[in-house]
């Protein structure tokens, strides 16, 4: 304990211990409007029920009016209260500047969504009440819903992904969403009753358009549960409105499979089966985690996908697990050393592998499993220079191939079905407005897909959603609403996906150094997100199994891989295009 030096106020935040817990304090008796403005911010960080505590430091008017689970902003620190300004005779009171970078907000769907950061300048107004003890300043206008810094947002809300099922088949698509740590100040609702809620009612506006959901409109928790315990023998019941009451077992099993989808990483306890209930408390369907597998996506998680590089003469290499192990090249073409290759792609089902020429002209496809086999030329660029030719290849779970053409003259995202046949040009809505397609990566399920995008000197991170309409046959597909995944990087320069909703990205910040690191689909972090240095990364790969060790390539080391709880080591001293399936 320090028995000298000056006392120094400090803020809120940065608070980064998440079993922290803030008890809001009321306004004392005669406090000054500054002591307002910073008790009503420092309480909007509480648990408090209803923020109650927070609503002592409104008016009456503003209390009954102000929704804070409306939206969150999210700030780089804790919001900064300005200078007062007095106002006048038009505008009695005082006003504060409330300043700050944003760097995200959550929707009322508990969406989060990561923004190029932004000076951010809002104002509360305070306004002179008579109260019990005589007058006392109160806050009469302020921002919409909450305003928080970073370390106070990662303090109150957890991440949580919601599962939903592709468009017309039996595959589930994860949709990030935060909810609350602890109980939800406005619905008292616990962490597992939350993120069902959340479940129930509905996937987020950007992912809908290509996922569904089976059960009818309306389904929500029976009326008053707020909490959903998980019994001794692990079984969690869900007790459903009167909407679901009459559904068939296979829409209910569905349903129950989403549920343990969701729940699996939330709870303490592991959730090994999800009985849902009718209204009235009669049994509508039971599903045990054993059964889950069947709405697995195509990756399924359980499979220990094998892992490939391009060796030193240009030949397609299957890298062994243990480091000891001698590489050897895959059976056919690809793996002769015949046909030099550059980027390569495996199918998911590792069977067939994409690869580009040396020069990045000519994208082949050749089986993988035969050596008889012959490779096939689908696509050949006419673009001058190798950097606007062809990009690195890359599979969908559906078994179709994306490559970008950059060919100045004639830009395209183009798609081959089940890997063959004719290129399918892709539309982008609402279109790159001048960028350009540096890379891209397909996710497992399809419905999204990640794009290296350069424009102004700088490559960005976007994610985009993948529409397809009309018949397998004739599809039209789209890469519609394309948003920032990485927008605190100032560039980025390789990217994979990484798990459901999780990409390894390789890139820097303004004014900083090259960086490896975990970011979600909705572009939001954590510190511990950032991985182990790697010095002059050129391409990094991840399997959909998050178990599985990353792998890339550095300019120095070669090809190296990223074991759990290790360092980077090297597996091969030379080679490029290091890839999982996919």
């Amino acid at each position: 304990m320090p028995d000298s030096g000056d006392i120094r106020a400090v803020k809120a935040s940065p608070r980064a211990d998440s079993q922290v817990r803030v008890d809001a304090v009321p306004p004392r008796p005669g406090a000054k409007p500054g002591e307002i403005v910073a008790g009503f911010l420092e309480a909007m960080t509480s648990d408090d029920a209803n923020f109650a505590t927070a609503r002592t430091y409104l008016t009456p008017e503003m209390s009954k009016s102000w929704q804070p689970e409306v939206r969150t902003t999210v700030l780089s620190a804790a919001p900064n209260p300005g200078d007062a300004i007095a106002g006048g005779q038009d505008n009695p009171g005082v006003d504060y500047p409330l300043l700050g970078e944003q760097i995200a907000f959550v929707d009322a769907q508990h969406a989060y969504q990561a923004i190029t950061p932004t000076d951010y300048e809002k104002t509360i107004h305070l306004s002179e009440q008579n109260g019990p003890d005589g007058p006392e300043w109160r806050i009469d206008k302020m921002p919409e819903g909450l305003v928080l810094g970073a370390s106070d947002f990662q303090r109150n809300y957890l991440p949580v992904n919601k599962y939903y099922f592709a468009t017309g088949r039996n595959t589930v698509v994860a949709d990030p969403v935060f909810i609350r740590q602890r109980m939800d100040p406005v619905t008292r609702m616990d962490p597992v009753t939350q993120a069902v809620k959340a479940l129930l009612d509905g996937p987020t506006n950007w992912l809908k358009p290509v996922v569904e959901s089976p059960f009818p409109t309306g389904t929500t928790l029976k009326e008053g549960v707020k909490t959903l315990t998980i019994d001794d023998r692990n079984v969690l019941k869900v007790p459903l409105n009167k909407n679901a009451s009459s559904v068939g077992r296979t829409q209910c099993n569905k349903l129950a499979a989403q549920i343990l989808f969701t729940l699996k990483d939330l709870s303490s306890t592991r959730v090994g089966q999800v009985e849902l209930q009718r209204a009235d408390g009669t049994q509508l369907c039971v599903l045990n985690r054993t059964q889950e597998g069947g709405y697995a996506s195509e990756h399924s998680a359980a499979r220990a996908s094998n892992q490939f590089f391009v060796d030193e003469k240009g030949r397609l290499t299957l890298l062994p697990d243990d480091a000891k192990d001698t590489p050897e090249q895959v059976p056919g073409v690809l793996g002769s050393g015949q046909f030099l290759l550059g980027p390569v792609a495996v199918a998911r089902d590792e069977t067939t592998a994409a690869a580009l020429s040396k020069d990045a002209r000519q994208l082949v496809v050749a089986p993988i499993t035969s050596a008889d086999a012959q490779a096939v030329t689908v696509v050949q660029s006419k673009g001058k220079a190798p950097t606007d030719r062809l990009s690195a290849p890359s599979w969908d779970g559906r078994g179709d191939l994306w490559v970008a053409d950059r060919n100045l003259n004639q830009p395209q995202l183009l798609r081959f079905t089940g890997g063959a046949g004719a290129p399918v040009p892709v539309k982008i809505l609402p279109g790159l407005d001048g960028a350009r397609i540096e890379a891209l990566r397909v996710s497992a399920d399809g419905t999204r897909i990640a794009l290296l995008l350069t424009e102004r000197g700088a490559t960005t991170l976007k994610i985009g959603r993948v529409e397809r309409q009309g018949p397998k046959d004739a599809q039209v597909v789209t890469v519609a609403d394309l948003r920032p995944a990485a927008p605190q990087m100032e560039t980025v320069t390789a990217v994979s996906w990484a798990g459901p909703s999780r990409l390894v990205v390789v890139g820097k910040e303004a004014g900083g150094v090259q960086q490896v690191r975990y970011i979600q689909t909705d572009g939001s972090s954590s510190a511990a997100a950032v991985l182990p240095g790697l010095n002059g990364v050129t391409a990094v790969t991840a399997s959909e199994n998050e178990q599985r060790p990353l792998v890339a390539h550095s300019a120095g080391d070669g090809i190296v891989r990223l074991p759990a709880g290790s360092n980077w080591q090297t597996v091969v001293d030379k080679g490029s295009s290091p890839v999982y399936p996919g």
